[in-house]
């Protein structure tokens, strides 16, 4: 066994003790104790304030202008979308809008909006508020910074999504595409991009850090690297998700251990971002543990376009030095699995027969002596994200030693995530460590992100005209066994010319308070806040 070996091994065993010990340590000089956050106790014995600590700030507020996990966990308690998901799928249900009316071309789609609807500020939430605000992210007025504004709603160079959209009366709302779309209804429930901003926000121009829409909590403020705080909207115009609590705060702690001593002391209510090493220090200080199969993707993706994975035979190297299935048994425990396919096999089970890259480190290693391969750069994140729960450092370091064995240097750069966010797309590597948690439900949500023009979606840069065509296919194609042969074809392709190096699903993991009632972490990586209370 070589050295290199021999460390990486001792560093996965030694990686859960490390974690588990180091969850004793405080949470921080300025951490609140539960009396303090809580506030003085509601009428009905329950609490009047709830906080929920992540291990990021969001990138922003403002749907059209970010693309994160931590920023769409606050915006989907500050705004509404024309359609909601269910409280526990993504099945579609009404929101602002009453299910459309479809056109039997699949092309227009007619929504009657609820009435008398206002956003926080007080101005009226009609068909000409939303319209505005999806109007903002179409061409030609969309602009560079809005990372989701072509996956929700298409582009014209794809010759799909949305072609127009009009107002004809306060309530009425008519979208008209420029091609069939089949999860066009399920994007418009989607948590970045779809939900509804209000003008005012918009015109003023700060609508990234002083958010205004009409969903049942207000903006209050933001400290960077502390909190967001919101306070309930007691005019929300939906009685069945009225805010049942009067505050909600999210806090930023962005080591684990330092968050799960922030549940265990109770400074902080509930808590994700969650690895196996504190499951048992979590549940042991009698606190609950959510746990159920998460809807994401743990991936490294390589620079297709450029640096030394450029080549097929490159990343087939790559993927053949690192044995994906050990890695992920020793870092993840039960709480992850190994990914076979792009997209979680609950949700694609037509998906069984595609086959990974075998772990074959002794072809590997001649491989890149052959192509004179001997160092590499990895771009990673250090905070803990949904779909890897012990953060990129860790991650990274463990692939690190599989590539030394196979006589390849790999040096890892890594940021905070909001900061990583933007070296993907600036700074030159040859592969970097990503991730995905699905939207809507639907294969194209995951599939698509290889067909996006978008870095901030395609942080490989990978490129085909034969899979473009294929998801313009899926896209178009209703749901069933045709649909789904698409997308098996989809993934062959994925298999076969290993843009990314597939390494994991998750469970989504949550900590909270046994005094906690009516929390759900939903299967999208959000969690709406409005229907959650906490005993006094």
């Amino acid at each position: 066994m070589s050295m290199a070996e021999i460390s990486r091994r001792r560093f996965i065993q030694a990686f859960g003790a490390v974690a588990a010990t180091s969850s004793f340590a405080l949470a921080g000089c300025g951490a609140q104790r539960a009396s303090e956050a809580d506030g003085s106790a509601a009428a009905g014995g329950t609490a009047d304030t709830i906080t929920f600590a992540q291990g990021a700030d969001p990138r922003g507020l403002d749907p059209a202008y970010v693309d994160d996990g931590e920023s769409a966990k606050i915006m989907c308690n500050i705004y509404d979308t024309l359609l909601r998901y269910d409280t526990e799928t993504c099945d579609i249900v009404p929101g602002l809008a009453e299910l459309p009316d479809v056109s039997d071309d699949g092309l227009t789609y007619t929504f009657t909006l609820q009435e008398g609807v206002k956003f926080h500020d007080g101005t009226d939430c009609n068909a000409e508020a939303v319209m505005t605000s999806i109007v903002r992210q179409l061409e030609p007025e969309r602009t560079e910074d809005m990372p989701y504004a072509s996956f929700v709603f298409g582009s014209e160079a794809s010759n799909n999504g949305v072609a127009s959209v009009e107002a004809p009366d306060d309530t009425t709302l008519v979208i008209t595409l420029r091609a069939a779309s089949t999860p066009f209804i399920k994007n418009m429930a989607m948590a970045l991009a779809a939900p509804v901003v209000a003008p005012s926000a918009i015109e003023a121009g700060d609508s990234n850090e002083n958010p205004i829409g009409s969903g049942p909590y207000k903006f209050v403020s933001w400290s960077k690297g502390e909190n967001v705080v919101l306070e309930a909207n007691e005019d929300y115009w939906d009685a069945d998700h009225m805010p049942q609590t009067k505050n909600v705060i999210f806090r930023f702690i962005a080591e684990n251990s330092s968050r799960v001593t922030a549940l265990n002391n109770g400074e902080v209510d509930i808590i994700d971002g969650i690895d196996a090493s504190v499951v048992p220090t979590i549940t042991d200080a009698g606190n609950e543990l959510f746990e159920e199969d998460g809807m994401n993707i743990n991936y490294m993706a390589f620079r297709n376009d450029e640096g030394v994975f450029s080549t097929l035979e490159a990343r087939r190297a790559f993927c053949q030095a690192v044995n994906v299935e050990e890695m992920v048994e020793s870092l993840y425990s039960d709480y992850a699995g190994v990914a076979t396919s792009v997209m979680p096999l609950w949700m694609a089970p037509y998906d069984k027969d595609i086959q990974q890259t075998a772990y074959d480190p002794e072809t590997a290693k001649a491989a890149f002596a052959e192509l004179g391969i001997t160092s590499c750069t990895m771009l990673t994140y250090t905070n803990p994200r949904p779909y890897n729960s012990i953060g990129g450092q860790a991650l990274a370091e463990a692939i690190q030693g599989y590539l030394a064995d196979a006589g390849v240097d790999m040096e890892i750069v890594s940021y905070d995530w909001t900061t990583y966010q933007t070296k993907v797309e600036t700074d030159a590597f040859d592969c970097c460590l990503y991730g995905w948690v699905g939207d809507n439900g639907d294969p194209d949500n995951f599939m698509n992100l290889l067909a996006d023009e978008n870095v901030s979606m395609n942080v490989g840069r990978y490129r085909s005209d034969a899979y473009n065509a294929l998801i313009q296919q899926g896209l178009a194609t209703p749901e069933g066994d045709e649909r789904d042969n698409i997308y098996k074809q989809c993934e062959q392709m994925v298999a076969d010319e290993m843009p990314w190096m597939l390494i994991s699903h998750s469970k989504n993991l949550a900590g909270y308070s046994p005094k906690v009632k009516g929390f759900y972490y939903h299967p999208t990586g959000v969690v709406h806040l409005e229907g959650v209370t906490k005993e006094a």
